[in-house]
């Protein structure tokens, strides 16, 4: 039915290098992600060998350091990598952003020695990493995590259970957070345990509304050993790594939703000239074409705060409540966008036909994970009014 095919958008990127990056990334989300998404994702299958190719193109770890295999650009062009495969499927997007999570800790709080001896692997090796920070009991409220990691000779025995892990069951490795002293916040410790370690098991992937395509499991921890060389930073200094990484890895979040977004956009604009009515495209109708250019608007809006904010961490400056704006309001932009889609297809955007109604499926956990969006609004609100008044 579409009589057009959506137009590339037209970023602005700092350096010939990050253009040339961005058109490798769009032929391999055209040829080699997009045609096989609707049904993969429909029968629940992780597509591992997309991550194996992302890994041999130089693309799972673009914003590390060279010296390690890393791609080392700036994170404002990192993020406009995944959006573009957020477009060609989430699954991909989302699984390339939670992977940049999981290896944040060595990067940023490795010794020298773990970041040569574990960087390259994890890279441009084909491993595959998840983050452990949530719990059953401790979603939102993370500083309350009850996994313990106990003091074994040279080593430590981590005993436990994380919920909610993407790629939980299929990674490679895991940065755990665990309980090493104190309740609250003070006493956790990151740690890197390997996907093979004896003691670590997953649950059976969760049953999920989108996204079926990308497993989310319990992983159980049940006396997994490993040595101190595996602490990442310091004994206590957990909690601030897991929220220093998270700052980042909201504006991940917010690149997919503005992919997934604009893949919606795209759908919706190619069906209204396509279809006719009352003989004549509905494309012509004034209410259909407002709700068009407000889904653009809310897009180009959305792109411009993730890259504001992406910017700001280039720069070396803070941009924590960027980040949680960017989160926020992207994620909310995926799922009105979203759903306004369906609306512009009518009927056939209820169907399965279409990916219209797998997009807004999709975009609703995009408001849940790496901190709600009600969580997001406390960030902004702290940096706007101060801390609450216990």
């Amino acid at each position: 039915m579409p009589d057009r095919a959506p137009q590339p958008v037209d970023r602005q990127l700092p350096t010939d290098e990050a253009r040339d990056l961005i058109s490798l990334v769009r032929d391999i989300a055209q040829h080699e992600i997009a045609p096989k998404a609707a049904e993969e994702e429909d029968a629940g299958r992780f597509p591992r060998e997309n991550f194996t190719l992302l890994s041999r193109s130089g693309l799972l770890g673009l914003p590390y350091d060279a010296e390690y295999g890393g791609g080392e650009q700036p994170y404002e062009v990192y993020l406009q990598v995944l959006e573009e495969l957020a477009a060609a499927r989430l699954t991909v997007g989302l699984g390339l952003s939670v992977h940049t999570l999981a290896s944040y800790g060595v990067a940023a709080y490795g010794t020298k020695e773990q970041q040569t001896e574990h960087l390259p692997a994890m890279l441009g090796g084909g491993l595959l990493g998840a983050y452990a920070l949530s719990e059953p009991a401790s979603g939102s409220d993370a500083a309350s995590l009850r996994t313990k990691a106990v003091r074994d000779g040279d080593g430590w025995v981590i005993t436990g259970t994380k919920s909610w892990i993407t790629h939980g069951g299929v990674a490679d490795f895991y940065t755990v957070m665990a309980r090493t002293g104190e309740e609250g916040p003070r006493g956790i410790t990151a740690f890197l345990v390997p996907g093979d370690a004896e003691g670590l098991s997953a649950a059976a992937p969760e049953k999920k509304m989108g996204l079926k395509g990308s497993p989310t499991a319990q992983i159980h921890l049940d006396g997994v050993r490993v040595g101190d060389e595996r602490r990442i930073g310091e004994e206590g200094q957990g909690f601030a790594i897991a929220l220093s990484a998270l700052d980042s890895g909201r504006l991940g979040i917010a690149a997919c939703a503005i992919g997934l977004a604009q893949a919606a956009l795209d759908e919706a604009a190619a069906y209204a000239t396509g279809r006719r009515q009352f003989g004549r495209p509905i494309s012509d109708f004034q209410g259909l074409r407002f709700m068009l250019s407000d889904m653009a608007t809310q897009i180009e809006a959305g792109r411009a705060l993730y890259l504001a904010a992406a910017r700001l961490r280039d720069a070396g400056r803070p941009f924590a409540r960027q980040a949680a704006m960017a989160k926020l309001f992207c994620t909310d932009t995926a799922m009105k966008v979203t759903t306004d889609a369906v609306q512009v297809l009518g009927g056939y955007g209820y169907t399965a036909d279409f990916p219209v109604e797998r997009y807004m499926r999709e975009a609703k956990v995009l408001q849940i994970v790496e901190g709600t969006n009600q969580i997001q609004r406390m960030v902004i609100a702290r940096h706007v009014a101060g801390p609450e008044t216990r």
